[in-house]
């Protein structure tokens, strides 16, 4: 089994309230799910108008498609025109970690 992670850290473009923030945040946050079956969430910055973080989750039994998951789940959160991606941390665990 293998567990890949992403998390990151976005900054929002013209976002002037906390309820803006969500108008921009869920929808990236609910098509990574819908598109990519990952676990996703908003984990991080939330009392942050303009700033973000989003963590995923993905678990395959396979590692080259694990990978493949979370190269286009990045590419895609990188293409968004209305945030400027500014990090990604991405953790891979094999089943030979303890």
């Amino acid at each position: 089994m293998y567990v890949g992670t992403l998390s990151f850290d976005l900054l929002l473009g013209d976002v002037r309230s906390l309820k803006e923030k969500r108008s921009v945040v869920r929808p990236i946050v609910a098509e990574l799910h819908r598109r990519f079956a990952v676990s996703v969430a908003e984990v991080g910055d939330q009392d942050l108008y303009r700033r973000v973080e989003i963590g995923l989750a993905v678990v395959s039994g396979d590692a080259s498609h694990l990978t493949d998951v979370l190269d286009r789940c990045e590419r895609w959160v990188a293409a968004r025109p209305e945030v400027e991606l500014l990090s990604v941390r991405r953790r891979f665990h094999g089943t030979h970690d303890e």
